[in-house]
């Protein structure tokens, strides 16, 4: 096993906290000289507050282990690749490389909608690294949703039954 596969398995098993809280599994990991320094799941819905994405739990983490904002010298792996609010993040943190574990054709900003990580009016890159353990994460994500869908049409069969029960403000 690789030292990304490495760290990309402990993103992984962030992401596994979030989804056992019923959020969107996704995770990271902060990484300096080697060692995780930080690490973060998607607590959204938990924490009622959409800033709270993987990344920037871990990003805020990193920060105060630091102590400091500035995060050279570390690499983030993620389990998905950022979204337009994180990858900003990434930059303002000077954080040197992340490492996605799968894309985000519908939100991702490391390269499927757009790329913010690299863009040269900025005063900051960051490295990308794509696909390390993409099938795990892909796998990861795509059964989450899976499952979600299914318990919907389960609830919403069970509201054809019952009306009355699926219905807010009925006596």
């Amino acid at each position: 096993m690789t030292e990304q596969e490495k760290h990309m398995k402990e993103a992984i098993r962030q992401a596994a906290k979030a989804e056992a809280l019923n959020e969107v599994p996704i995770g990271c990991v902060i990484v300096s000289g080697g060692k995780i320094i930080a690490r973060g799941y998607n607590r959204r819905n938990t924490d009622q507050n959409t800033l709270s994405h993987a990344e920037l739990n871990a990003i805020r983490k990193a920060g105060k282990k630091l102590g400091d904002w500035r995060l050279e010298g570390c690499t983030m792996y993620v389990t998905l690749e950022p979204c337009q609010m994180c990858a900003g993040a990434l930059v303002q943190s000077r954080i040197d490389e992340v490492v996605i574990g799968c894309m985000n054709p519908k939100a991702g900003c490391a390269g499927s909608v757009m790329n913010l990580l690299q863009d040269d009016r900025f005063n900051h890159q960051v490295k990308i690294t794509r696909g390390v353990l993409e099938e795990e994460c892909s796998n990861l994500l795509s059964g989450f949703f899976r499952d979600l869908r299914e318990r919907k049409k389960q609830e919403k069969a069970r509201n054809q039954m019952n009306p009355e029960e699926g219905t807010p403000g009925k006596e």
